[in-house]
């Protein structure tokens, strides 16, 4: 048993999406543009509504899946395959773009909190145009696994300690995974070894394989099987880990393939309005 360490942590970048969602982008800004076979992790909360109730308007995508999670409130998801769903606290949106769709995620509040992560996911080659799909998951869906007495973790996607969580995907399935850890815990994770892996702290502190990681924060993982996690203070933190792909990588803004020239024919299918037939 090989032990993982961390080998980066990084701060999330500010910025706005959309219509002009204010938003942290945490993978897929300079300081770390992607983690094999992860192109972007965008994490949003705000309590003011003129940050956030703009939305995200129809636009398209192309080659890969988006995962979105939501801490608080309310989104709605539209698609031009004729998908509908409302994700809620605690739910999660798991779309597979595929060969094309567009689609459009607006908030369905006009006050409170709005919190939550998106997350892309990058398909192989073999599936960049497969159909589309979409699965609109309910926070009473989602799997809990008590690690200790003191900390619990929601299974959102893959499989950890045994339980799996609801999505289902034949492509990159990777692990996606929330951790509420109590004050004054200490615990394992094992993870398939050559698994590419990353935690983000959304609240408090933890340190995960002895380095310290605040509120803010991602700490990139080493290879190996396990990784320690010790909490003085409560904390909370996503744990995301997937296969790599070790494909050529050519992104185009909201379209994700293989070579330039499957780019330049997403961008033609776009345009001519054949991207989402």
């Amino acid at each position: 048993m090989t032990t993982r360490t961390v080998t980066g942590v990084y701060e999330g970048m500010a910025t706005q999406d959309g219509a002009g969602v204010s938003l942290t982008r945490i993978i897929g800004q300079p300081a770390i543009k992607r983690l094999d076979p992860f192109l972007m992790l965008d994490f949003f909360s705000s309590d003011k509504p003129g940050e956030y109730i703009a939305g995200f308007p129809p636009h398209p995508h192309r080659g890969f899946q988006t995962v979105t999670y939501m801490l608080a409130g309310k989104m709605r998801h539209r698609d031009s395959v004729g998908n509908e769903g409302l994700i809620q606290s605690g739910g999660i949106q798991w779309m597979n773009a595929g060969r094309g769709l567009i689609h459009e995620e607006m908030p369905e509040q006009e006050e409170g909190l709005l919190q939550g992560f998106q997350l892309w996911v990058n398909l192989p080659a073999s599936q960049k145009m497969s159909a589309p799909g979409y699965q609109d998951i309910q926070p009473d869906a989602v799997p809990h696994v008590s690690l200790t007495d003191k900390t619990i973790v929601k299974v959102l996607a893959g499989n950890l300690e045994g339980q799996a969580g609801p999505v289902q995907t034949n492509s990159v399935k990777p692990l996606f995974t929330d951790f509420i850890v109590s004050e004054r815990d200490k615990f394992d994770v094992t993870l398939p070894a050559d698994h590419t892996a990353f935690v983000y702290c959304y609240e408090g502190g933890v340190e995960i394989a002895e380095k310290p990681v605040e509120q803010g924060q991602l700490a990139v993982l080493s290879a190996g099987d396990f990784f320690s996690v010790k909490a003085e203070k409560a904390a909370k933190f996503i744990l995301v880990a997937g296969a790599p792909l070790r494909e050529p990588v050519v992104q185009y803004g909201p379209f994700v393939m293989n070579t330039d020239e499957e780019i330049q024919q997403a961008l033609q299918d776009y345009q001519s309005g054949k991207l989402a037939n």
